[in-house]
């Protein structure tokens, strides 16, 4: 009789382990890597900008170190602007900011309500499709005659920027909620408005938010418009005065301003978004 033992084989095993960074130290080495890839870019446009004016090519455009002096001198309150760079900024953003809250206060109801009623939808889109290519410089007379000239006409301009791309958005994240998450809702005794809040939202939440990244950024670009009539204080004041007095050099330090500027509440915007989305993916660009 034979039997068969099954034993243990006697051979040493050997394990390999693959051993990982911790996620923070991943995260950290991604954002140095993607700064590293930023960075050689605008570098690259500061040295040709440079060799541009010292060899002649360009008439009128003052040398990237003339620029940074006025900068420096503007932040010192050195300038005959009479205001410093940081009052200018101050001002500015103010009335980005409150315009842009206006915009999104009114354009995320709308746009939910306009995303989840047929009828709304049917009513409102006629003219909101009549509104919506009319540029910003059109839109800024009528509101010097209706508003009159200074901060409340800017922070109009400011409001029509920034509203479309905010509702738009809205009503595309609304419209795309699957209706499966509904009906499931439905089935575990969710009210149809508490759905709203528990379903809807959270499902549209990316898409809101990224019309709400886009309409920011629109609400800088109008910046300037706003603040060319009547208003002493702001990057787009800064700039109209330069103009009018020939300063070359301070009209490209408002410009670098306001895209630092946008650039800043556009991170501002991202990080607060991804708090409030805990981990989701953001629609316009995860960065």
């Amino acid at each position: 009789m034979t039997e068969v033992l099954n034993s243990p084989p006697t051979a040493a095993r050997t394990t390999v382990r693959t051993t990982t960074a911790p996620a923070p130290v991943r995260r950290h080495a991604d954002r140095l890597g993607r700064a590293a890839l930023a960075v050689p870019v605008p570098v690259l446009a500061l040295a040709l900008w440079h060799v541009a004016v010292g060899q002649g090519w360009v008439a009128n455009l003052p040398a990237p170190g003339d620029v940074g002096r006025s900068a420096l001198d503007l932040l010192q309150g050195g300038s005959a602007f009479g205001s410093t760079l940081g009052l200018h900024i101050l001002a500015s953003a103010e009335r980005v900011g409150i315009g842009f809250g206006i915009a999104c206060l009114v354009a995320v109801p709308l746009g939910v309500l306009m995303g989840r009623s047929a009828l709304v939808s049917r009513m409102l889109d006629l003219m909101i499709s009549l509104l919506r290519p009319i540029p910003v410089t059109a839109w800024a007379p009528l509101m010097v005659v209706i508003v009159g000239i200074g901060s409340k006409s800017a922070i109009v301009l400011i409001v029509i920027a920034g509203f479309f791309p905010v509702l738009l958005n809205t009503i595309a994240g609304v419209k795309a909620v699957p209706p499966r998450l509904l009906e499931a809702a439905a089935m575990l005794g969710t009210g149809r408005h508490r759905s709203l809040w528990k379903v809807v939202l959270p499902a549209a939440a990316p898409n809101v938010f990224a019309g709400m990244r886009i309409g920011l950024g629109f609400c800088w670009v109008v910046l300037v418009v706003g603040e060319t009539v009547g208003v002493e204080t702001g990057l787009g004041a800064l700039i109209t005065q330069a103009w009018q007095v020939s300063r070359t050099e301070l009209i490209i330090v408002g410009m670098l301003t306001i895209g630092l500027a946008g650039y800043l509440s556009d991170r501002f915007m991202t990080l607060t978004l991804r708090l409030l989305l805990r981990g989701r993916p953001l629609l316009g660009g995860d960065r």
